[in-house]
């Protein structure tokens, strides 16, 4: 038997066209995501025969399930924790197909441009905390 090395290469897009400014991006935390509250086209892009793996969304509104600890996708309307903006996925994040949680970078301080945030967001919605995130949107 003889082992021949395969080298693979990928590159993710690290466009940012939801961060109004710099300020904050030097403080991101990793978080785990909970990949069942995950929708495809909406929060992620699923993958396919030449990149198998999903991609979540960069600049992703989050909050925190207070029963798991794990973070989904925001939701003003939701009781399980999203409810409150903890922040935005900062990167990219790679997953399999059937992973259940997924790391991610957490901005929770910050500018983001509300037009620019995948799956939209509406700032009137989101109740400020000074305990939680300190997200302005412009």
């Amino acid at each position: 038997m003889t082992v021949q090395p395969i080298t693979t290469t990928v590159t993710l897009n690290a466009g940012r066209p939801w961060l109004a400014s710099l300020h904050g991006t030097d403080q991101t935390e990793t978080v785990t995501l909970d990949a069942s509250k995950l929708v495809a086209g909406t929060h992620y892009i699923a993958g396919d025969a030449a990149q198998p793996y999903h991609r979540v969304l960069s600049g992703l509104p989050i909050g925190r399930i207070t029963a798991s600890g794990l973070y989904g996708p925001f939701d003003p309307t939701a009781v399980d924790g999203r409810q409150v903006l903890a922040g935005v996925t900062f990167e990219e994040a790679l997953f399999a197909p059937g992973q259940p949680k997924i790391a991610a970078a957490l901005l929770w301080h910050g500018v983001v441009r509300t037009a620019k945030v995948p799956g939209g967001i509406d700032p009137t919605k989101v109740t400020p905390s000074v305990t939680g995130a300190q997200i302005r949107f412009v």
